[in-house]
């Protein structure tokens, strides 16, 4: 593999994603929608509730919604991850997934191209509902802003490398809507996304334990310590190897001689 192929192939995906982000107006807005109620309506009642909380490890008085911040960008990539896989399931009815594996670049690259476009449009997404947030006067360090990229990155290829690995397994467009729900608000409810893994302890042991094996859990973490200027190196590195086991389960599913896909067509 050549790298002027990979990265006409890299920019080809990206364009095509891109085109199709431009085209669908509806999604970005709905994207965008969902983690804005969340932090103007509901965020909003708990503080009038709650008022300012201690929240550990940052050591210092935050406000809720300063806190499910970072969990609604969480939120955002994980619909966008579905919303991907959504489309990667409509190219597979109407023949071209087909056509871009049948290029004689590397399955597991053509994947690769087409995350990191789906992570590109979140990303695009995220920062936009940042600069919404910061007239609700949510204003994480400046420097954050930065920092939170490579963590957003790396748990935007998490969330999108589990939903290509859905799209794998569902076989038809409106059987993996269902399969959406079923995965996105069990892996958002039960995370760190709304409330802390220790206010989850003291509530029940058991739902501590779900949310702490939950992966969305430590997308959520890694992105709220990048976002305050601190890493997270337990969330870093269950992010990176949830990404690797989910990326590679997703190349074994969409390989026509080993994977699901064989066993589909031969239905």
């Amino acid at each position: 593999m050549s790298i002027s192929a990979a990265w006409l192939c890299l920019r080809g995906v990206c364009k095509r994603e891109g085109l199709r982000f431009i085209n669908q107006r509806g999604r970005f807005f709905a994207a965008l929608v969902r983690p804005l109620v969340w932090l103007f309506i509901f965020a909003a009642g708990f503080r009038s509730v709650l008022g300012v909380s201690i929240v550990p490890p940052y050591e210092t008085y935050i406000l809720y919604e300063e806190y499910i911040t970072p969990g609604l960008l969480g939120m955002i990539l994980l619909f966008n991850g579905m919303q991907s896989s959504l489309s990667m399931v409509y190219d597979r009815e109407m023949g071209s997934m087909r056509v871009l594996l049948t290029s004689p670049l590397p399955r597991w690259y053509l994947l690769l191209c087409k995350l990191l476009a789906g992570v590109s449009v979140a990303i695009i997404q995220v920062y936009v509902f940042l600069a919404i947030a910061w007239f609700w006067e949510i204003r994480p360090p400046l420097a954050g802003y930065i920092l939170v990229l490579p963590a957003l990155i790396m748990a935007g290829l998490m969330l999108g490398a589990l939903g290509l690995l859905l799209s794998s397994v569902v076989r038809q467009l409106e059987n993996f809507a269902g399969v959406m729900n079923f995965v996105i608000f069990p892996m958002f409810f039960a995370s760190s996304a709304l409330y802390p893994l220790w206010k989850m302890l003291e509530s029940s042991v058991v739902l501590y334990w779900i949310c702490a094996l939950n992966p969305f859990t430590y997308a959520v973490e890694l992105i709220r310590f990048a976002l305050y200027e601190k890493i997270n190196w337990l969330a870093l590195a269950v992010v990176c190897g949830c990404t690797l086991v989910f990326l590679a389960a997703a190349v074994v599913g969409y390989d026509p001689q080993r994977g699901l896909l064989s066993r589909k067509d031969g239905k």
